[in-house]
């Protein structure tokens, strides 16, 4: 099949629109009509992963991070990306990335976490606020059906578990053709007063183009008055983190066994537990620590995420425990998440999940 075809699925699910502005999510290598056959999925796309998929036969990589994230002024092997890159080129092998934007989904890289965890009624710790718009557009009333029609199909009205959302209010518009104009109603140089609907919906900011484009080609008139604003509203299915709750509320020690059994860690670096039994808690996969004030505000006994450093501990402050249980440990089940939402779309395309353990970081028990 053609890279687009994966690609455009992947980004069904985890917009290119909700990754970090510092992110480089998206087709780093390859044509989007380049054809593949079998692709290999990493948290990591290095030198090894490549020569790996050469090995397997694999034509695209899926990796959870980007191989580049800044800029590359010049190939000239002298560092691990570059030379990554430039094997991937020659040997005809794409690469794609789904990073912050499988972050930041329910269903993404925390929520799989949460799963390994059993949480129950887990939700997006975080959720990102100004991601919706309102489209606001005057209609005609014997049009308003097929203009209210085209939003919906081109993907407005859409609301949590509702679909097909809008207001409508009723009124009359004013206008008078002008010399140049070919107005679907009325006559030159005479006002009309028309009854017409006011239509609101609700979108996702990144659809915007496609709703105006459909709205327009459902309209009858000329010039269309509409307009579309930002809205303050929360996205409660895209943001940061996950927040859910244990079955049953446990101590604070055994919980720990738990969590490095269920997600097969080495090492666990935490604060001092407190009396309290583990009963709702927060993860993040990944670079987590800015999100501690949320996993306070939610209630949370524990927060668990990577890469805290010493001092960042002390932000606990008794509230809550801190649970940093690696980089790499947070995000590898990002690797069976990427099978699982292929492989459920795509049942005859071949993927391989890599059998190379990525993490630079290693221990000694």
């Amino acid at each position: 099949m053609k890279i687009k075809e994966i690609t455009s699925y992947l980004e069904t699910i985890a917009p290119l629109a909700y990754q970090e502005s510092y992110d480089n999510s998206g087709l780093i290598v390859g044509h989007p009509n380049d054809e593949v056959s079998k692709a290999l999925i990493s948290l990591d796309c290095t030198e090894e992963i490549v020569d790996e998929a050469i090995a397997k036969g694999c034509d695209i990589i899926i990796s959870h991070h980007p191989i580049v994230f800044k800029g590359l002024k010049k190939f000239n092997s002298k560092n691990y990306v570059e030379r990554t890159v430039i094997k991937a080129i020659k040997n005809n092998i794409a690469l794609y990335a789904i990073h912050t934007n499988l972050d930041n989904v329910l269903g993404g890289v925390s929520s799989k976490i949460a799963d390994k965890l059993e949480l129950v009624n887990h939700a997006i710790l975080s959720p990102k606020s100004e991601l919706l718009k309102k489209l606001v557009v005057y209609v005609p009333r014997a049009n308003v059906e097929d203009v209210r029609q085209a939003l919906f199909d081109a993907g407005a009205g859409s609301i949590g578990s509702y679909d097909q959302c809008s207001y409508n209010t009723s009124g009359y518009g004013t206008f008078r053709p002008l010399e140049g104009a070919n107005p679907a109603i009325g006559e030159m140089g005479t006002q009309e007063r028309v009854e017409e609907t006011k239509i609101e919906v609700i979108f996702p900011s990144q659809l915007e183009r496609q709703i105006v484009v459909s709205m327009l080609a459902a309209h009858p008139y000329e010039e269309v008055a509409y307009h579309a604003i930002t809205i303050d509203n929360k996205l409660q299915y895209v943001g940061s983190g996950a927040i859910g709750n244990l079955e049953v509320p446990i101590e604070a020690s055994a919980f720990m066994a738990y969590l490095k059994e269920k997600l097969n860690l080495n090492v666990i670096r935490h604060t001092k537990f407190s009396d309290k039994k583990i009963n709702r808690v927060a993860v993040c996969g990944g670079s987590g620590g800015f999100l501690l004030n949320e996993a306070k505000r939610s209630g949370a006994d524990i927060f668990i995420t990577a890469d805290y450093k010493y001092h960042e501990f002390f932000d606990a402050e008794d509230d809550i425990i801190i649970a940093d249980i690696g980089h790499y440990e947070s995000e590898q089940f990002t690797q069976e998440l990427l099978l699982e939402i292929i492989r459920k779309k795509f049942v005859n395309f071949a993927v391989l999940l890599t059998e190379i353990d990525t993490n630079p970081i290693k221990y000694y028990i």
